[in-house]
């Protein structure tokens, strides 16, 4: 990837209002995101040749059709060559990214369009959907049976790391005060009403030491964005969002093989994103970090180099990732107050990212904004993956 460092852009993106919508079907979703990111693009649609959309799982039927290249034929695109699926949980806006970039830089592709959607707050029950997130990607063999979930898994992470680290109850709970802040302002949002440390704590217990506030909550939604080679980028839009820098690492599949549940892998995958881009982590304007639980937005914050360890708890209790803090983290709330909509999470917060460094976040627009990191995760927390977004090239 390091060759890549400035080669591709993103030149536009969409995303429709998250929340539970049983009357929307999940292709409406996916079609409103897809013609809003070919408008904020504006080029003709005819233009892309490529397109990924990312696996849905309310529906394996649907899925099947996203495959089988519906969304070509609903958009009514003439231009594609290729139609394949891609698909790693909550990382899947960074593998779609990275997938993207590898076809334009091989010349297999000029411009690609990435497209999600999914349905999880109203195309399943709340049983089922419970039951989907309590055991997908979860050894059915060594973990399942002993009563792991992801609840489990969460509140296991954040004992060890507040054991360790000394994080207290409180704050914990101001991560989901912040996400909070910037969810206020952002309209697309499926939760929008101001909470407070107290009113987080006082929410019943899910899996000790977690809450029920502290924990994301399943929604509707689509999202989409386009790639293309940095020379069209600059001839077709005003102000492209080159990718600068690209980390990963693959880590466990079962969370009982992590050899360290409080880091993961963000250390050594930040360094090779900001190794890549030529930055450190107060060239940052924006982080738009991964946050299906609280913890994991603090690890990957810390990890990254933002903060010492143990210190990312005050900043989110004193307020300084809050809208017009130093450290403007997860702006558009992420999805313990936007909403999780399967690997849409992560996809949300790629659409945030441009949308800040192109001046197009509305009343949470931090100002200024040149670069940006992002995160993202997928399955049992099983991979660290960083990118740096900018406006410019260093």
């Amino acid at each position: 990837m390091s060759d890549l460092k400035g080669k591709v852009a993103i030149i536009g993106v969409g995303e429709v209002p998250t929340g539970k919508f049983p009357d929307r079907p999940c292709v409406e979703s996916a079609l409103r995101s897809a013609r809003q990111a070919i408008g904020d693009a504006g080029i003709d649609k005819d233009l892309i040749d490529f397109l990924i959309p990312i696996g849905a799982v309310y529906s394996s039927a649907y899925n099947s059709d996203l495959v089988c290249s519906r969304i070509v034929e609903e958009l009514g695109l003439k231009g594609v060559r290729g139609n394949a699926q891609v698909f790693s949980g909550g990382a899947s806006c960074s593998t779609s990214l990275k997938t993207a970039a590898g076809l334009i830089s091989a010349g297999i592709a000029r411009v690609v369009l990435v497209v999600h959607s999914d349905k999880l707050g109203t195309g399943v029950s709340t049983q089922e959907g419970i039951d989907l997130f309590a055991l997908a990607g979860i050894s059915k063999e060594w973990e399942v049976p002993f009563g792991q979930h992801y609840s489990s898994i969460a509140g296991l992470v954040t004992t060890r790391y507040m054991f360790e680290t000394g994080t207290t109850e409180e704050q914990v709970a101001a991560v989901v005060v912040s996400n909070r802040k910037w969810a206020e302002l952002n309209p697309n949002a499926m939760i929008r009403k101001p909470t407070t440390v107290e009113e987080v704590l006082s929410s019943k217990v899910l899996s000790t030491p977690l809450h029920a506030r502290e924990s994301n909550v399943l929604a509707d939604g689509g999202s989409a964005f386009i790639v293309t080679d940095a020379e069209r980028a600059r001839e077709w839009v005003e102000k492209p969002v080159y990718l600068l820098g690209d980390g990963s690492r693959v880590t466990h599949f079962c969370l009982s093989q992590e050899k360290d549940i409080t880091r993961f892998g963000y250390r050594e995958a930040a360094r090779e994103a900001f190794g890549m881009a030529g930055l450190s982590t107060s060239d940052i304007d924006v982080a738009e970090v991964y946050d299906s639980y609280p913890v994991f937005e603090m690890i990957a914050l810390e990890e990254m180099g933002f903060m010492e360890r143990g210190e990312s708890g005050a900043w989110f209790l004193e307020g300084r990732t809050w809208p017009g803090g130093e450290l403007p983290v997860t702006t558009n709330g992420g999805m313990l107050s936007q909403g999780h909509t399967g690997a849409g999470g992560g996809m949300a917060l790629l659409v945030e990212a441009v949308r800040q460094l192109k001046g197009q976040a509305g009343e949470r627009q931090v100002q200024g904004a040149r670069f940006a990191v992002l995160t993202s995760t997928g399955g049992a927390y099983v991979d660290a993956h960083v990118e740096i977004l900018g406006t410019e090239v260093p």
